[in-house]
């Protein structure tokens, strides 16, 4: 399916060094940020106080983390869990103050606003578990490096891998950097939100190597800088529907989802906007600098004997 088809190919490669340096210079300053301000982490990597209450009615999350937020807590994850009267508050831990502690002082204020509501559960998560899950994390990451380069190296070329590889962890890491930069809270579920990035951006760089290498059997003979436009412009009108689609349902997340959803889609809408810079821009030119040719993709047709070919 096509909205349009352009028929001139579009020379991407022949200012591919530029974006290049562009795209150098933003991962150089987000690792700058990552370094130099650091993660902000959420109570899910620091530690703090998990607490489970019940309301007799539909609860209002909005109500909650206002009526919590009023306490002078700034790091607060007030969400629904399980039904749509059980709430589940996340406190960052305090100084000087237990959990019970904490969890009697946000009680006073819920009975306030809603004498009914029922304390189910309070517990400490301690930065030991906090630390399990940034290992896991960081496990889960280079896990799905691994196998995003295996498979591209089995399907294609190990210069396509190493080009898909280095796109991939340039749109990662400018995520990161901009979570750093802008000191944005990094919860699971931006963690989520990033393991999500690198499949979908090395779907994009999938289907541009993919057209790069048929246009290596049907465009004998083309240049290689020629066949990689050729790819890229081609692909053009899918890539406008399926980023186009997808981008319509992160903002919707991102305007109507609330603050529960919010850094999620955040980190989605960051990562699907340099994941098609990153796969027109830096993993098809990578692979270019890389010296990709028609014979690492296309094997030559060996020519008959000449005593085959001749009559006897």
């Amino acid at each position: 399916m096509e909205f349009f088809r352009i028929k001139r190919d579009i020379p991407f490669m022949r200012n591919a060094l530029v974006f290049n340096v562009i795209s150098l210079i933003t991962f150089l300053a987000a690792v700058f940020f990552l370094f130099h301000k650091g993660l902000h982490l959420s109570i899910e990597f620091t530690g703090g106080t998990v607490m489970e209450v019940q309301y007799p009615s539909a609860a209002n999350i909005e109500g909650v983390r206002k009526s919590v937020e009023s306490l002078g807590f700034s790091d607060v994850q007030v969400q629904s869990f399980g039904t749509a009267q059980d709430v589940m508050i996340r406190l960052p831990s305090q100084k000087n103050k237990t959990s019970a502690q904490l969890s009697e002082q946000v009680m006073g204020t819920l009975k306030a606003q809603a004498p009914d509501v029922k304390l189910q559960r309070v517990e400490f998560v301690g930065p030991q578990v906090g630390e399990e899950l940034a290992h896991d994390g960081l496990m889960a990451l280079g896990m799905v490096v691994l196998g995003v380069m295996i498979y591209l190296a089995v399907r294609f070329e190990w210069k396509f891998a190493v080009a898909a590889i280095i796109a991939n962890l340039h749109d990662v890491v400018i995520i990161l950097g901009f979570f750093a930069f802008f000191q944005w809270e990094f919860s699971l579920s931006v963690l989520a939100a990033v393991l999500a990035v690198l499949g979908y951006s090395v779907n994009e760089s999938v289907v541009i190597f993919d057209r790069i290498r048929e246009n290596f059997r049907k465009l004998r003979k083309a240049s290689v800088t020629e066949v990689i436009d050729n790819a890229i412009t081609s692909t053009i009108s899918r890539t406008i529907i399926t980023h186009g689609c997808t981008q319509m349902m992160v903002l919707s997340m991102l305007l109507l989802g609330g603050p529960t959803l919010h850094n999620f889609a955040l980190a989605l809408t960051i990562g699907i906007c340099f994941g098609i810079y990153s796969s027109v821009f830096v993993a098809a030119a990578v692979a270019m600098w890389l010296g990709v040719k028609r014979e690492d993709l296309v094997k030559p047709v060996k020519e008959k004997d000449a005593a085959d070919g001749a009559v006897v």
